[in-house]
């Protein structure tokens, strides 16, 4: 049986990071999402926590070991504060973690190295493909083997900071199975929009489609080498940090919520007090309870390398992405009026909740 009791290193890493999503990410998310643009400083304060050089053992530069575990506290807790400066902050993990994770010994050397211990840059990685029908495991874009090269051509959406990335990991498929791809930036073939994604929420964060045309890449840049990758673990290590930024959200929509419902009067009553806001506050954190738990479950099981963890993964993203649409939901309707405008940050987490049905890839702890 595993203990809910955070070790003593596990606690001052989610008290580090609760004060940064509470003190820097929430005073700064709503200039953010009307700018469109995260300040710099904001982001290298959140890179200086070294959540990922934590989760990296030091032959390649870090100073810990894995723990999807501690990736999931910390994850719910900087998306407390605000789930654009999150991704942000996390987005070289979408590159480095799947190094980590499946790369061969050689890919490590090379590139964990470059992203741990410099300061913050833009390596990213490129899974989300724009269709209704997407799916991580039956992949549109496609690779093929030439030689000792790879032939990979298709459009990718939602790759967060492309236009500025040192590297890109592109996700594939190659003979009915996702495989990862190290390509470089200035690659000839690869064409990355000029505009930004126009989307509901994550205005903040700078997100673009990548098209590959006919890229021809040597066979040593494909992850995990001429064996290629089991993308089950790293699928379910990207759906579980899904769920927990989606425990993050609802839990910030339902703090919020409640503390209007307390303090608010209408007609000499505090709105907490009416039966039905009361039921929907304890709705609201029963189920934001029950989402965390699971999630918790699907990562040491991550961790202990259980069978079911993928499927376990999968059950915890699915059930947070509706508890959070549903939470999120249900704290505009408290606020009343005043949830629909952007003076309060609840129809802002609402507009984050809806996207998370389409967030796998954009996350990995």
């Amino acid at each position: 049986m595993y203990s809910f009791d955070p070790t003593e290193e596990q606690q001052m890493l989610i008290d580090a990071v609760k004060k940064y999503a509470v003190n820097d990410l929430r005073t700064a998310a709503h200039d953010a999402e009307e700018s469109r643009e995260l300040p710099k400083k904001l982001v290298s304060k959140g890179w200086e926590l070294g959540l990922l050089q934590a989760s990296t053992p030091e032959a390649y530069g870090g100073f810990g070991e894995r723990s999807a575990v501690t990736g999931v506290l910390a994850v719910e807790e900087m998306a407390f504060g605000d789930l654009a400066g999150m991704l942000a902050v996390m987005t070289p993990s979408l590159f480095a973690t799947p190094i980590l994770l499946a790369g061969t010994e050689e890919q490590k050397q090379e590139y964990l190295p470059k992203v741990i211990e410099g300061d913050w840059a833009p390596y990213t990685a490129a899974l989300i493909e724009y269709s209704f029908d997407f799916d991580p495991i039956s992949l549109k874009t496609r690779a093929t083997a030439s030689g000792d090269h790879f032939i990979l051509n298709g459009e990718k959406a939602f790759v967060p900071f492309a236009r500025d990335a040192e590297v890109i990991l592109v996700y594939a498929d190659l003979d009915g199975k996702t495989e990862g791809f190290i390509i470089p930036k200035g690659t000839h073939g690869v064409t990355i929009s000029d505009e930004r994604e126009k989307l509901m929420s994550l205005n903040a964060l700078p997100m673009y489609r990548v098209k590959l045309d006919s890229v021809k890449i040597p066979a040593a840049n494909r992850l995990g080498g001429a064996s290629g990758i089991d993308f089950e673990p790293v699928l379910a290590s990207m759906r579980v940090a899904a769920a927990s930024a989606a425990v993050g959200v609802a839990n910030a929509a339902f703090e919020y919520s409640k503390n209007y419902a307390k303090e608010r009067d209408v007609f000499g009553v505090k709105v907490a007090q009416k039966q039905a806001i009361a039921f929907m506050l304890a709705e609201m954190r029963t189920e934001i309870e029950a989402s965390r738990l699971l999630n918790w479950e699907a990562a040491w099981k991550l961790d202990q390398h259980y069978d079911d963890a993928a499927t376990e993964a999968y059950l915890a993203y699915t059930g947070a992405a509706d508890m959070v649409m549903m939470v999120t939901d249900r704290a505009v309707q408290i606020l009343g009026g005043h949830g629909y405008i952007r003076e309060h940050p609840v129809e802002m987490w609402m507009r984050n909740g809806r996207g998370f049905a389409t967030f796998t890839g954009l996350a990995i702890v």
